[in-house]
């Protein structure tokens, strides 16, 4: 089905959806574990495995965007950075954005979209929160 589409008729773009598909399986068990062992290492008080996470994947994140420009590794970003990163946490490409922004010397983009990140995504946590729990009740 899907090689009739033509965003799929070109084997690249397979090739980098299955490079996606396998790094996120491999990240998200990644992430997975990672909770289950600070949990067990640090206790259920704080949520350490996400705050973990979030820390390595935006630390990988950086090294990968350098190495991979510097190799010209750029055939495995779809695995790396969007399949593994993005499986092991989203908070590594939102770091990436802040600081492109940043880097582009748009300061006050930077800022607004690290603000708008932060106070929309938790409004809308809340929001679903309050909706799911509307209809529960």
């Amino acid at each position: 089905m899907l090689d009739n589409h033509p965003h799929f008729r070109d084997d690249t773009a397979m090739t980098s959806l299955l490079q996606v598909a396998l790094g996120g399986a491999l990240g998200a068990s990644a992430r997975y574990m990672t909770g289950l062992g600070m949990a067990r290492l640090m206790g259920k008080a704080f949520p350490w495995g996400t705050l973990t996470v979030n820390i390595v994947g935006s630390f990988a994140m950086g090294v990968l965007v350098v190495v991979l420009a510097h190799l010209g590794g750029n055939r495995f970003a779809p695995f790396l950075m969007i399949g593994v990163l993005g499986g092991f946490t989203t908070f590594s490409a939102f770091s990436l954005d802040a600081v492109t922004l940043y880097e582009r010397g748009q300061l006050g983009i930077a800022a607004l979209y690290v603000g708008a990140s932060v106070i929309v995504s938790i409004a809308a946590l809340f929001a679903g929160l309050l909706l799911a729990r509307s209809m529960t009740t």
